[in-house]
């Protein structure tokens, strides 16, 4: 094991780093508790976590409980109005060509303005809303994540684990600590996602006369490594009653049939009442090259429509995945506060909403020209449509893509006024495959899980379902934990 960098740190932090062994003791606690990653050889290593949690001022965190259910409520009503989605993301589609997809997936589903259709599906709203406490203009909405919005397990437990941290290890603990003296934020992030998705299945179960047991289909993708923060959602599921079973679009697309009054019917299974997503926000989840298609991802990407039209929950919808785009996000945040109304909600929930978008601007020859002549470079990122890490630009390299963006390209990218979150006041200790690290200049991303079905909230706490944090250096753009330099983290109140 490789000794801590303690460049930059002071005297007694030095003298208190941890011993390999309360490292070692650490990162098998992680292990134990499926904190993990799976390798491609099939074993598994720890996440890579903080030694003690981040502190957030509590007001700060309070108002992102309240704003964020109220954020799901507006993204799963404009979900449903698909005349909206279909008007309002019609040049997005056509200069991005996997939303051109879903949107004609969305047609197959729905229909037009002229021949309206009635899909059976029940909409499960699962999503986490992405925020980053700026410096000057405090929390901003990052992204909206309506698909394969994961790693609320984790989230739940790298609480959890500091708790042991801090039991267990408490000289190391209380060193490391941003505020050692901070209240813990409980975090049932895991639990309250089981209990929104049990709430579906047992609600869906109940319209057929099936004396089995609900089940629970996760949709994945081929050789998935992020494996242990799926089993543990399956595995609350399980205790709660919840029969849970795994598959791919490659599997489905030939094991689905529709059953009694319109039962969506798994082979070997039987009834399916809730299909949740953790694949299906990129085309090489829909690509099988047994097929041999003439056209790129057809089948697979039916096999959505398929499962649409019978009566399932299911999570996240064609519909839901449009809400959620940046193009989506982008016209809520230049919206009057007052068309909010036209969804039901208040203007006060209107204008709460708006207080934590940061702004956002189209591409267009207009932006384009007032960034290279006016705009500070260092204050805007690029972001097309794309989900996951490496999908956005920085700095002086926006330039260089804008100017290589034909204008059909144009509205599948948007400008997002960038985020500068606080760093901590002090030192942290990241630890990544048993290694211990100083991060100096740590800054956090936080998420907020929501749970909404039919447009209601199913959760103890008006929808909101628990939160994830990533911290990164603040020198580092992606901040993922997969494909980026991120890290596990936790958060504690302060006054």
């Amino acid at each position: 094991m490789n000794k801590a960098n303690v460049s930059n740190v002071s005297p007694l932090e030095t003298n208190v780093q941890p011993s390999q062994q309360a490292i070692n003791d650490i990162c098998e606690w992680e292990i134990m508790h499926g904190v993990a990653i799976k390798n491609s050889d099939g074993t598994a290593r720890h996440c890579p976590f903080s030694l003690a949690p981040m502190a957030m001022k509590r007001h700060v965190f309070e108002n992102l409980q309240t704003v964020t259910p109220l954020i799901t409520k507006l993204i799963s009503r404009i979900s449903e109005d698909h005349d909206y989605l279909q008007s309002s993301l019609v040049e997005m589609a056509k200069a991005e060509p996997f939303f051109g997809r879903l949107m004609e997936l969305h047609e197959q589903i729905h229909g037009t303005h002229n021949a309206p259709l009635k899909a059976a599906r029940q909409p499960l709203l699962l999503m986490r809303t992405d925020f980053m406490d700026d410096r000057v203009q405090g929390a901003k909405v990052i992204e909206f994540n309506g698909i394969a919005a994961g790693m609320g397990p984790f989230g739940q437990r790298a609480q959890q684990l500091h708790r042991y941290v801090k039991n267990q290890w408490p000289k190391e603990y209380n060193v490391w600590a941003e505020d050692k003296d901070g209240a813990a934020e409980d975090n049932a992030c895991l639990t309250q996602l089981a209990q929104g998705i049990a709430t579906a299945a047992h609600s869906v179960h109940a319209e057929f006369n099936d004396s089995k047991q609900p089940t629970f289909l996760m949709v994945v993708q081929d050789k998935e490594d992020n494996v242990y923060d799926q089993h543990l959602l399956e595995v609350a599921l399980q205790e709660m009653g919840i029969r849970t079973v795994r598959r791919t679009f490659g599997q489905l697309s030939c094991q689905l049939s529709t059953g009694d009054n319109n039962r969506l019917v798994l082979q070997d299974i039987g009834g399916i009442d809730v299909v949740y997503l953790r694949a299906g926000y990129q085309y090489m989840d829909y690509f099988s090259p047994e097929l041999a298609e003439e056209k790129c991802c057809h089948t697979l990407s039916q096999t959505r429509v398929f499962i649409e039209k019978h009566n399932v929950a299911v999570n996240a919808t064609i519909s839901q995945q449009l809400a959620t785009s940046k193009t989506m996000q982008m016209l809520i945040t230049m919206m009057p506060a007052e068309d909010f109304t036209r969804w039901g909600g208040s203007l006060d929930e209107a204008n709460h909403i708006k207080r934590v978008l940061a702004a956002m601007l189209p591409i267009n020859a207009d932006t384009i020209h007032w960034f290279k002549t006016e705009a500070v470079k260092e204050e805007w990122v690029l972001k097309n449509q794309g989900e996951g890490g490496g999908h956005c630009v920085f700095g002086e390299q926006i330039t260089e893509r804008l100017e290589q963006l034909k204008d059909n390209e144009f509205d599948a990218w948007a400008l997002m006024q960038r985020l500068y979150p606080h760093e901590r006041n002090k030192p942290t200790l990241a630890v990544r495959d048993g290694e211990v690290t100083v991060v100096n200049d740590l800054v956090s991303e936080i998420g907020l899980f929501t749970a909404f079905y039919n447009d209601k909230p199913v959760t103890d706490f008006e929808g909101y379902a628990g939160y994830l944090v990533r911290s990164k250096p603040a020198q580092e753009h992606e901040g993922g934990i997969h494909s980026g330099k991120g890290i596990l983290d936790s958060i504690t109140l302060i006054e």
